[in-house]
């Protein structure tokens, strides 16, 4: 059997890391931190990383929110305000200023729900590149030259997603892009919770195995910043986080069995699966046999081996998903407006 022809499939560059397995693992610069109790990762790849774990090199940053399933208005704005000083940031490393003229590109299909964050956003950030045209002196200190275009997918329109955005770059003058898109993730736990602002560019359709022409510095000429959620998971990826699950799960009560707090639990106990650890070895080969003592890659592997070639790997998303697409596409473009215009971010445009 041929373990090693499957992928794991993750569009996250952080969840292809293992520190303990890379070879280049000292290179690796790895910070987390938190504002307004959001768990912010910053990581940087290097050349030698990122051709290790298959990801360019580059700036990474990733957002942990809880408020996209809260709905909490106030969540929601501790996220966007968290997400506004990761632009900037990235803004900052690739030398774009105010001055700079940009392009926000929505990528995804406006007519498949979780596929429809980035025309999403699209319709909600302020564009001001006519008002650069039509009369220049008179734009207010603290505006941007942006314009914004949701190009489709090549399904609806026959154009591959790159030329229509090369084409526009040659036509007017832009100085680097600005792409939003959905991505998939290795993890269940991380779906529409999940924000990854990158300063590599994108391959579009890339997390659902259906790649396109990349979009980035290199291809484009110029800086292109990608900024993505993942909204959907394989069912290989479901599979494999609730047999984890279960095996947390049975620990936790081998754990606390006998324990004077358990006898007024009358319902299924909610437990944090992160802080509880996996069952011994001999206990997971007791209750799964040899597939209870596989490595984490060999489980999803196997998992692979046996869901893909019978085309039962679906990919899948919430059933609340519109909701979610909502929230996040108005966190997004309202980061992306106070990260480019300063008179957004100070107030005085709302």
């Amino acid at each position: 059997m041929n373990l090693e022809k499957f992928r794991v499939r993750t569009d996250l560059a952080f969840e292809s890391l293992d520190l303990q397995k890379m070879q280049y693992a000292n290179e690796v610069i790895d910070e987390e931190f938190e504002q307004d109790n959001l768990k912010i990762k910053r990581t940087v790849i290097t050349d030698n990383v990122g051709k290790e774990i298959g990801k360019k090199p580059g700036l990474y940053y990733v957002l942990d929110t809880q408020a996209i399933k809260t709905h909490d208005h106030d969540d929601l704005k501790k996220c966007e305000n968290a997400l506004t000083q990761i632009i900037k940031d990235v803004l900052r490393v690739e030398n774009i200023t105010i001055k700079s003229r940009g392009l926000i590109v929505g990528l995804g299909n406006v007519n498949v729900t979780p596929d429809s964050l980035g025309p999403s956003v699209i319709d909600n950030v302020i564009v001001t590149r006519h008002m650069f045209l039509l009369n220049p002196n008179e734009v207010s200190e603290g505006i941007s030259d942006v314009s914004a275009i949701a190009p489709g997918v090549m399904g609806n329109t026959g154009i591959e997603t790159y030329d229509i955005i090369e084409a526009i770059v040659k036509k007017i003058e832009i100085d680097y892009l600005l792409v939003v898109d959905a991505l998939a993730s290795k993890s269940i736990s991380r779906v529409n919770k999940t924000i990854q602002v990158t300063n590599t560019g994108i391959s579009p359709g890339s997390g659902v195995g259906n790649s396109r022409k990349e979009i980035s510095k290199e291809t484009m000429g110029i800086p292109v910043i990608a900024i993505g959620v993942p909204t959907v998971v394989d069912a290989v990826t479901i599979a494999h986080d609730t047999i984890d699950f279960l095996l947390r799960y049975f620990n936790y009560q081998l754990i606390n069995e006998g324990r004077p707090s358990q006898n007024v639990i009358v319902g299924p106990e909610k437990i944090n699966a992160d802080e509880v650890a996996l069952p011994s070895e001999e206990f997971r080969k007791e209750i799964l046999g040899g597939f209870g003592v596989l490595s984490e890659d060999e489980k999803i592997r196997l998992l692979q081996e046996v869901l893909t070639p019978n085309g039962y790997n679906l990919m899948v998303t919430p059933k609340e998903v519109d909701i979610d697409i909502q929230d996040l596409s108005e966190v997004i473009s309202g980061a992306i407006d106070r990260a480019l215009h300063t008179i957004v971010d100070n107030g005085i445009i709302t």
